[in-house]
């Protein structure tokens, strides 16, 4: 099991909105320095348009730094699943990170489960696992009797409790729903904070153990150790009062978080 970082955690400071976004190498340099040893681009557009021969330069730089790379996309169909196999191919991936959905296609429990079993045998052959989220768009029980049916080791569930909150699902209902297929996880605290003038809510993140997560229930009915799963962290982090400011707290909830998991699994030893 590995505590990992995801291009969510450098949501800004790779964003447009700041004056130099970070590359993925400047990400992997600074996993590097956080003695962070895996990383996963996802849903990070860019990487699909890189060459083969820039695909593996990455995968060396990545190697280099001791650093294992995962891949997250969204979408089930064979046209868009295809090319990121390739692309995991190329990095040495062994989680892939997917959706049901994709802005343009939502299919039924039925459909998408087709689409998974046509993928079955190139997910087998590369040796690349399927994890598929737990969000608002697809009930976390529908998600999971997809995956019990198909009832593979190379197709799993990527679990983040906070997503389904806006579908009304309980995280921990979406936890016991999901814990038996788990094969990676998304770790980012929540909450929720009143509008201005009291007048409705807005779901946003905040840093581990100060929010709604509760994250010794997820570890305990997960029990990614053994399991050999592992915990990748993000941000819900609403856009500051300007660059400077967002990306200086984008950083100090990375640092936070990183932390608020090393500590929890040094009580646990």
């Amino acid at each position: 099991m590995a505590i990992g970082l995801s291009t969510y955690s450098f949501f800004w400071r790779g964003s447009e909105r700041v004056p130099t976004p970070m590359t993925l190498v400047q990400m992997l340099e600074q996993c590097a320095e956080l003695d962070v040893k895996l990383f996963q681009i996802c849903d990070y557009e860019k990487i699909t348009t890189l060459s083969d021969a820039e695909l593996l330069e990455l995968r060396k730089q990545a190697q280099a730094l001791g650093i294992e790379l995962e891949l997250g996309t969204r979408g089930l169909k064979a046209e868009h699943l295809d090319p990121y196999l390739h692309i995991a191919r190329k990095l040495n991936v062994r989680i892939l990170r997917s959706m049901f959905n994709t802005p343009v296609h939502q299919p039924t429990a039925k459909e998408a489960e087709v689409f998974i079993r046509q993928a079955l045998p190139r997910l087998e052959a590369s040796g690349i696992h399927l994890s598929l989220e737990t969000y608002e768009q697809v009930n976390s029980k529908t998600m999971v009797s997809v995956i019990d049916r198909i009832d593979s080791p190379y197709v799993g569930v990527c679990l983040d409790p906070g997503n389904c909150v806006a579908a009304l699902e309980n995280p921990k209902d979406v936890i016991n729903n999901t814990k038996h297929r788990v094969t990676n996880l998304h770790v980012k605290d929540f909450l929720f904070s009143r509008q201005a003038g009291w007048v409705g809510f807005n779901l946003v993140g905040c840093p581990l153990g100060t929010g709604l997560l509760d994250y010794d229930y997820l570890i305990k009915q997960v029990n990614p150790e053994p399991r050999g799963i592992n915990q990748i962290i993000e941000h819900w982090l609403p856009w500051q009062t300007n660059a400077v400011t967002t990306c200086r707290l984008e950083n100090q909830w990375t640092r936070h978080n990183l932390n608020y998991i090393r500590n929890r699994l040094k009580q646990e030893q």
